[in-house]
């Protein structure tokens, strides 16, 4: 696609917008969720630098949910200029169809859709999975380190633990209680332990002591005494509902945090699939589909506001019939990822909202002046008020 003077202005303009509205508002989002986590510092003793690269990991998933949207509000705002300064009008005065207006912002939808796609699907995970690490990392120092003789205090959802005092790099008279399945739950009690790492997993060495299960739905429970334990304090990061990586063994991976191919490829018998098969299949398929909504979010705003509007009441409510569509989608493409855990056919509407949307607003464009008086015609008892406003302002 060979681009004119005409595409590289419109371009110039579209990009500039975006790139400052998803600088801006990812900044924002992201400072209020550093916010939250300030106690790394405060109240775990972690340094400055542990305190960003938390945060930071953090950006990718911010990136991938805003750049349609800053998009989206990018495209309204270049078409909303263009017909402001009349350079709308004239484009169409001179011929120039909605399609031939259409492809500087095809074409930076095109990037903007492999981006949030290249994000999704290979960026995120990786992100998740090492702040997942990091923060094992962040729990193993904060038992061994940070945490005072006699407090309880939370590791996880779900997990409470405490030590008696400390000896040296030994912790002494230790108790810890595992209630994140709260059907299975756990106390380990012990006389000293110490963290110690190996594989690349946080351990904490427990010696002289028990481990307490009980079995609520076979109304059961059993005592297990040990003198030597490795309790793995990877595995106790699992997800707050319970099934996480059992004591002792390898860490299990939410799946936010597993790669897209280990999601295509995943082993139907492992039993946290089993247990978790609906998050796995919402997590595959909105990763897979993310790509298509910045193309559904500006082919909206193209179809609505490519033709020239003489009145600044037409415009406003263009403008706003444009975001209550695309606020639609993104409200029913939620509602579709949440209702795909529990539904393989939920899933299914993460790829027809947009592709529903890509097709009916293609077809719009190519319509052309047709469409701008469909839209008129409809927000017009929205414009109506307004101009009689105005009338009767002139007429006192």
């Amino acid at each position: 696609m060979r681009f004119g003077l005409l595409d590289r202005y419109i371009l110039k303009i579209a990009a500039g917008a975006a790139v400052i509205l998803l600088v801006g508002l990812t900044s924002v989002i992201w400072v209020t969720q550093a916010l939250r986590e300030v106690d790394l510092i405060t109240g775990k003793g972690q340094t400055v630098l542990i305190f960003f690269t938390v945060t930071l990991l953090s950006l990718p998933a911010l990136i991938a949910g805003i750049a349609p949207v800053a998009l989206f509000m990018a495209t309204l705002y270049t078409l909303n200029k263009l017909n402001s300064d009349s350079e709308l009008i004239v484009m169409n005065a001179a011929g120039v169809a909605p399609r031939r207006l259409a492809r500087p912002f095809i074409a930076l939808t095109l990037l903007t859709s492999v981006l949030v796609g290249w994000i999704s699907l290979s960026v995120m995970p990786a992100g998740f999975r090492a702040l997942r690490d990091l923060i094992t990392l962040i729990r193993a120092d904060f038992v061994a380190n940070v945490v005072k003789e006699g407090q309880f205090v939370a590791l996880d959802s779900g997990v409470t633990f405490h030590y008696r005092e400390k000896q040296g790099q030994a912790l002494l008279g230790i108790f810890m209680q595992d209630r994140r399945d709260p059907n299975q739950p756990a106390v380990y009690i012990a006389e000293r332990g110490q963290s110690a790492e190996a594989d690349g997993n946080s351990f904490l060495m427990l010696e002289k002591g028990t481990i307490q299960r009980e079995s609520r739905s076979q109304n059961s429970s059993s005592i297990i005494s040990f003198e030597r334990y490795a309790l793995n304090l990877s595995a106790l990061t699992g997800d707050a509902d319970g099934v996480g990586g059992e004591d002792g063994a390898k860490v299990i991976y939410k799946p936010r945090e597993r790669t897209t191919w280990a999601l295509l490829t995943q082993d139907t018998n492992e039993p946290y699939y089993k247990y978790q098969e609906g998050r796995f299949r919402a997590e595959l398929h909105n990763r897979l589909s993310a790509p298509l909504y910045p193309i559904a979010f500006v082919l909206v705003a193209l179809a609505i506001l490519g033709e020239a509007r003489t009145t600044r009441q037409g415009r406003a409510a263009a403008i706003q019939i444009a975001i209550f569509l695309v606020g639609a989608i993104r409200i029913g493409a939620y509602a579709a990822w949440t209702a795909s855990v529990r539904s393989p056919f939920a899933a299914t509407l993460l790829y027809i909202l947009p592709l529903a949307t890509i097709i009916l607003s293609a077809f719009a464009i190519g319509l052309g002046a047709h469409t701008r008086l469909l839209v008129d015609r409809l927000t017009e008892p929205l414009v109506a008020p307004f101009v009689a406003l105005a009338a009767r302002f002139r007429r006192a």
